[in-house]
């Protein structure tokens, strides 16, 4: 495919005699041509940069987009503007499917610059960019349905199966390193294109009930709902994050304020996607359910959320627990979380809460009175640290 939009790319150059660039709508390099001019201004900052580091700062696509080029159906011009970086004047052949832009072809202008019959002749070439580029969205959309129906199939041959099929579109890549990635809560029922997130394989939006209709967690905020996006990820190594991790970062600035991603557990293949997504959507969990954990947490780094999240939702908090979740207590609740985490140790729980010990004293009293616990006894405390933890759930 990458072959094509060259050819095309090159087909554009030779008509207007000029070095042309492709971009998809988000300014993400596609193909360039060849620069074999004697004028080294051919080759000016913006499409350095564009060429070495395969995107265009935003800046420089504010500029752009600033003279309608996402609305418009024929060539643009667009004067310099150094103090945004852009030193050369342009013309941009907007990349149309059906109405809709998906790309941008880049010249520098000249003077006199092409003729409009040169244009029309490169605006036909477009088209056909357009269709290549509209094919590749469609597969795509038809990739997540099948990453969809591997996330939700229950294990067996409809497992089997939904595996096999997204196997097969996957290609040699499907055998490769991976790890599932979930962003919630996601902010609609559809999914990004493949093709505007770095390093991803798949994508698709998956139900996220959350807590939704359970209240309010133990902080006092209020329980998560919605959808989520589940993205399966490439991987150069099982020790190296950090494709998931940037893209967890910008799409989880994309979905909106409160937004947290969870990464599972690095898998060579995908015969695992099921486990996998149950880590990653655990990991979103807990990093909602603890801020401290987020806004990106990998499954491995959430401790005793692991366990907690694969415990089925209980349909009232533990009896013993109960009078302390109430709104009343919260800061008693509070109280007790910090002296568990602090392993029972006062002086640290007292410092992290900014009291005296005195007073922590007072309020775990108040806390064995309300629940009838021993914090003394560990498997009082066990329990305690438990049930506080699973209400953040």
């Amino acid at each position: 495919m990458k072959g094509d939009y060259q050819e095309l790319v090159d087909e554009i150059s030779g008509l207007l005699d000029a070095p042309a660039t492709l971009e998809n709508r988000d300014f993400g390099l596609i193909a360039f041509g060849a620069h074999d001019s004697d004028d080294d201004t051919a080759m000016d900052p913006v499409r350095t940069r564009s060429i070495l580091t395969r995107k265009s700062t935003p800046a420089v696509r504010a500029w752009f987009e600033g003279f309608g080029i996402a609305r418009a159906t024929g060539p643009v011009r667009i004067p310099a503007a150094p103090e945004a970086g852009v030193f050369r004047d342009r013309i941009c052949l907007p990349v149309r499917h059906r109405g809709i832009v998906l790309g941008y072809v880049w010249l520098l202008d000249a003077d006199p610059g092409p003729t409009h019959a040169k244009l029309a002749a490169a605006m036909e070439v477009t088209e056909r960019i357009g269709g290549l580029l509209a094919d590749e969205e469609r597969a795509g959309s038809d990739l997540s349905r099948e990453f969809r129906a591997v996330l939700t199939a229950e294990r067996g041959p409809q497992y089997d199966m939904a595996v096999t099929a997204l196997l097969s579109a996957l290609g040699p890549t499907g055998d490769g390193l991976h790890a599932v990635m979930c962003v919630a809560p996601w902010p609609s029922g559809d999914a990004p294109s493949v093709r505007t997130v770095l390093g991803a394989s798949a994508l698709c939006t998956m139900p996220w009930p959350g807590s939704a209709g359970r209240g309010t967690h133990v902080d006092g905020s209020p329980a998560a709902g919605g959808q989520a996006l589940a993205v399966l990820v490439r991987l150069r190594a099982a020790d190296a994050l950090t494709p998931a991790v940037a893209a967890a970062t910008r799409l989880g600035a994309a979905s909106g304020r409160g937004a947290v991603a969870g990464i599972a557990l690095p898998r060579r293949g995908i015969g695992e996607l099921n486990a996998s997504w149950h880590e990653a959507s655990s990991a979103a969990r807990a990093a909602l359910a603890q801020p401290r954990l987020g806004p990106v947490a990998d499954w491995s780094s959430i401790g005793p959320y692991r366990l907690l999240t694969a415990l089925p939702p209980a349909p009232s908090p533990d009896p013993a627990a109960g009078p302390l979740l109430t709104p009343a207590h919260t800061e008693l609740a509070r109280t007790a979380e910090v002296f568990l985490d602090c392993a029972g140790q006062a002086g640290r729980a007292a410092s992290a809460l900014g009291i005296h010990r005195q007073t922590l004293y007072y309020r775990l009293s108040r806390v064995e009175q309300l629940t009838g616990l021993d914090l003394d006894e560990g498997e009082d405390r066990l329990l305690l640290h438990m049930a506080l933890k699973a209400a953040r759930l």
